[in-house]
């Protein structure tokens, strides 16, 4: 028997998910949020140590942590693409509560996209303070 994770046929000869399924794209709109986290309050943090001072301005940093901001919202949109994808994958309905491939494949399309949600707005909240704090203070 040999473990692989391409579709393979189920009983009437429909394609079903691979048998091993990685946790990976479940965890990867959250990896990203911390990404997002630690890039944006770090790029300030030493902004304001090094070129800011006490009572300097944003202004680059402004632009830089929208762009971290606007990388890291279209990395998570991708991530909710795949897993609504996931959720999709054949005809069944919700609750994905069978045990069978095919619902633990749909079930982890539906988390990731839960979680790929969550994480979305997390980083724009994130993000948030830049957008009203104008100096280091």
């Amino acid at each position: 028997m040999t473990r692989h994770a391409q579709a393979e046929p189920d009983a009437q000869g429909k394609p079903t998910p691979g048998r091993r399924e990685s946790l990976w794209p479940l965890a990867m709109g959250p990896l990203l949020w911390v990404a997002h986290f630690l890039l944006s309050y770090a790029t300030a943090a030493v902004w304001c140590a090094k070129a800011g001072g006490e009572n300097g301005s944003l202004g680059g940093v402004r632009l830089v942590i929208g762009i971290y901001t606007a990388l890291i919202l279209s990395g998570i949109a991708v991530v909710i693409w795949r897993g609504f994808r996931k959720h999709r994958f054949g005809t069944a309905t919700v609750p994905h509560d069978f045990d069978t491939p095919a619902d633990r494949h749909r079930f982890l399309g539906f988390a990731t996209v839960l979680l790929g949600g969550l994480s979305f707005v997390a980083t724009l909240y994130v993000a948030l303070p830049v957008v009203f704090i104008e100096s280091c203070r």
